[in-house]
């Protein structure tokens, strides 16, 4: 029988139109940066979860970039995230509403670049 892989992590590579807004933007939100070099950082929210940020903007792939974070109390994420008044600090940025969904719940932001993050839980 083949031995299975032990997996560690996924990390996908997200664009910024403004590396340093995007960078301050994530610092904002909670995300601890870790410089790999002038062109790129890897943001971290818990050991196994983050995300590489490049200094590398191509339109049509970060309009049509997505991530998905799930959190355990969506509720007090969001009041989390409207306490921070990121619309307010950062002009592109928007911050929905909960939707509710048949296979669970979610709200969305869209980062300074236009990045779209669909932030929920599952039922």
């Amino acid at each position: 029988m083949e031995k299975k892989p032990q997996f560690k992590s996924v990390r996908s590579f997200i664009g910024a139109k403004n590396f340093d807004e995007s960078r301050n933007f994530y610092q904002d939100l909670g995300f601890f940066e870790l410089v790999l070099s002038e062109n790129m950082s890897y943001f971290k929210i818990d050991e196994n979860l983050g995300f590489y940020l490049q200094k590398a903007y191509v339109k049509d792939w970060v309009d049509n970039s997505m991530l998905f974070l799930e959190v355990e109390d969506l509720e007090e994420y969001l009041s989390i995230l409207k306490s921070k008044e990121l619309t307010k600090k950062y002009s592109n940025v928007r911050l929905s509403e909960i939707v509710v969904n048949d296979w669970g719940n979610e709200f969305f932001l869209h980062d300074p670049s236009g990045i779209l993050w669909h932030i929920g839980n599952f039922n």
